[in-house]
């Protein structure tokens, strides 16, 4: 088997088998063609052969082109998933090795505010070339705030979810589905852009398109953000994801209990969840500074 064959297997395993997101199936595929090539690697074996010592030093050699803690861990778990898989595919009953990667500090989300989320809504639609792009995007960004839903759980639904109710069966990570409450602005909104939309909106289809009617891409979404957001005088954290801390972060200030946000996120663990609790209360000392006699500069 060539290295070419060995790499679009893999590929292929986390696309259709793993069902992986399309960024984490290109992350995941890049990391391994570098390990392949770097280390002269072609077929199952040779990758299941691989112990700590030689991912050290391939990651070594990853840390000398400028790769943060950040990224090193993320390739180191791409890796590991990759010779787990090499492993499976030798019928080997050994372990992946065990090493440790680097330790990162992990920052917290950075929410907008309620006027700021809608201001983005209102400004893509207002700044899009053409009327049914400007509610498209306005309809997208409204499902991230007003329902918590993932960029790509957005664009995956499809058509058939129309007409929108008072819920939504949304199909998360690992293809759990949850069901989460559309708020009437919400469900107006995307009702708009299927009125607008120029493509025939078939039940097996996807809901949103692209200009020139295939599925919208991420990278789409978050140009017109982008734009968006300059135009606003916002900063760069104010992505479509943060759209989705904020509906977290306001739903916990408004009393809502852990358990449940956990549902409404699709989170796999509640520790995923509790940061927003940090959040919360980074926000009110934020405030409290912003309000406090003592903490305004004269």
């Amino acid at each position: 088997m060539s290295a070419s064959a060995i790499l679009a297997r893999w590929t292929q395993h986390l696309r259709d088998d793993r069902r992986r997101s399309p960024h984490t199936v290109r992350a995941y595929s890049a990391a391994a063609t570098r390990l392949v090539e770097e280390q002269g690697l072609e077929d199952w074996k040779s990758i299941a052969a691989l112990d700590a010592a030689r991912l050290r030093r391939h990651l070594a050699l990853r840390r000398t082109e400028g790769l943060s803690n950040a990224s090193a861990a993320r390739e180191l778990s791409a890796l590991k998933a990759l010779i787990r898989f090499a492993l499976a595919e030798t019928g080997s009953d050994e372990a992946a090795p065990r090493i440790r990667g680097p330790r990162i500090k992990k920052g917290l989300p950075r929410p907008v505010t309620p006027d700021e989320a809608v201001g983005l809504a209102e400004r893509v639609d207002s700044d899009a070339p053409e009327g049914w792009i400007g509610a498209r995007d306005r309809a997208v960004l409204l499902l991230l705030y007003g329902a918590g839903m993932r960029v790509a759980e957005a664009l995956a639904l499809p058509a058939n979810v129309l007409p929108l109710g008072d819920t939504l069966v949304v199909t998360g990570k690992g293809r759990k589905q949850r069901v989460v409450p559309l708020l009437a602005i919400v469900r107006d909104a995307v009702d708009a852009y299927a009125a607008a939309c120029p493509w025939p909106l078939e039940p097996d289809q996807p809901l949103f398109r692209g200009a020139r009617g295939g599925p919208l891409s991420q990278g789409m979404v978050q140009k017109a953000t982008a734009r968006a957001r300059r135009s606003l005088g916002l900063p760069d954290t104010a992505t479509p994801h943060a759209l989705r801390h904020s509906f977290a972060t306001h739903l916990l200030g408004e009393g809502a209990d852990l358990r449940s946000l956990q549902e409404l996120l699709g989170h796999a663990s509640l520790g995923s969840t509790q940061i927003y609790t940090k959040v919360d209360a980074a926000s009110m000392l934020e405030a409290y500074r912003g309000a406090h006699p003592r903490e305004r500069d004269d």
